[in-house]
């Protein structure tokens, strides 16, 4: 019986289809735009959840600033004196000390302003920093403890045009607020264009450039594996708390693990995603709204269609169920053919930023829940559209049916 009724369904669709091509618009670019947005959002969370998950749940971030959207606009700084409390923190196994400060950068004929990252280098805390950083050398060596005027430079700076019109390779003389470094590393590219742009040194040189030698801006932390992190963190608090002279609730810093740091960018994630979503769900109320616009439509144009129906023993359900699946089948059309336009849409996208970024930073996730979920969602809106103009042709009377001209 079932099978009648969309047999009967695609029958009356495809006697119609200039108007069923025009009603099924809506629905489907709001499914195209629905499944491009989850596919490639959830493409890009995956990515940054692997970040994550590569930096290992052991470790803690502390920034200036009250909250972790504080970072790079605190106006304070962290200090030696809180790195010291910090490395008394019973469950702290090692701290990495991070500073960067805007410089002008001369080669050659050119100069440009960029950051330069001071890093550490002793072997306990640049151990802490490299596992929380995916850097990897393209050409060279890394920087080493006792390094002094040479630097690593991201892939940007070497490349011709980026920064300077040639750019810079394993050898090469820089100039830093006067001071002369030798390029001894060129980091393969990273995707983050402001990671790509610096140029890292050893982080006593670069406080002696910015005449600051108890400057910090972020600390990287392993907690030790016998310790649980987020007691860690909640010591590493109280003894800045204590180091700074604050009050709880006064706290001029913030301190984060691994897994707080994830949920919070996944909350952001979440929240710019749904709100793309529901722009994009629009387009499927509108869609909804044409769909009943339509089947109100074909209820006139069948009422004596209706009337001998009934007149042969069609029951209200019957009249009922037929309108209903028809105009599920309609929505359920435009989701199909939505759901291959998004999911299409979302691979080009895919593949555009493949070639025109540095790193594999989107792809679309298309899964089956995800597809299928698009065609079920878009049927049931179809038959939601349609369930009035059902009751109303269910409710016809045979012979006031039968007399419609």
């Amino acid at each position: 019986m079932i099978k009648d009724y969309f047999s009967y369904a695609f029958k009356n669709l495809k006697h119609r289809k200039v108007r069923t091509w025009l009603t099924m618009i809506g629905i489907v670019i709001g499914i195209a735009a629905v499944v491009s947005i989850i596919s490639l959002g959830q493409g890009l969370e995956d990515m940054v959840t692997g970040q994550f998950e590569d930096m290992g749940a052991d470790k803690i971030t502390i920034l200036p600033g009250s909250s972790l959207m504080s970072m790079g606009m605190a106006t304070i700084s962290l200090n030696q004196k809180d790195y010291d409390a910090i490395r008394q923190v019973s469950g702290v196994e090692s701290v990495a000390g991070l500073l960067y400060s805007s410089k002008r950068i001369e080669y050659k004929e050119d100069s440009e302003y960029t950051f330069v990252v001071g890093l550490p280098l002793d072997s306990d805390s640049k151990k802490v920093f490299d596992s929380m950083q995916n850097f990897e050398l393209d050409f060279g060596r890394d920087l080493k403890d006792g390094d002094n005027n040479v630097v690593v430079v991201g892939s940007s700076v070497a490349q011709d045009d980026k920064i300077f019109k040639k750019g810079v390779s394993l050898g090469s003389k820089i100039t830093i607020d006067s001071v002369d470094f030798k390029v001894v590393g060129v980091l393969k590219t990273l995707g983050n264009e402001q990671d790509d742009r610096s140029v890292y040194v050893n982080i006593e040189q670069l406080r002696e450039l910015i005449d600051n030698k108890d400057k910090y801006d972020m600390f990287f932390v392993q907690a030790k594996s016998n310790f649980d992190v987020s007691e860690v963190a909640d010591d590493i608090t109280d003894a800045l708390r204590k180091s700074r002279d604050l009050k709880e609730g006064e706290e001029d810093f913030n301190v984060q693990t691994t897994e707080q740091i994830q949920e919070s960018f996944g909350t952001i994630f979440s929240i710019v995603q749904w709100f793309l979503i529901g722009i994009a769900s629009i387009s499927i109320v509108v869609g909804g709204i044409g769909i009943m616009n339509t089947m109100y439509t074909s209820v006139l144009e069948r009422t004596y269609e209706i009337g001998i129906m009934k007149a042969i023993g069609a029951r209200n359900k019957d009249i009922l169920m037929l309108f209903v699946i028809e105009a599920g089948t309609l929505g359920a059309v435009g989701g199909i053919i939505g759901m291959i336009i998004g999911g299409g849409f979302a691979k080009i996208i895919e593949l555009v930023a493949k070639n025109a970024l540095p790193a594999d930073l989107l792809s679309a996730h298309l899964s089956v829940e995800l597809l299928g979920g698009a065609v079920l969602f878009s049927f049931i809106v179809g038959m939601a559209s349609g369930a009035f103009p059902a009751k109303q042709a269910a409710s016809l009377k045979p012979v006031d049916a039968l007399r419609w001209e």
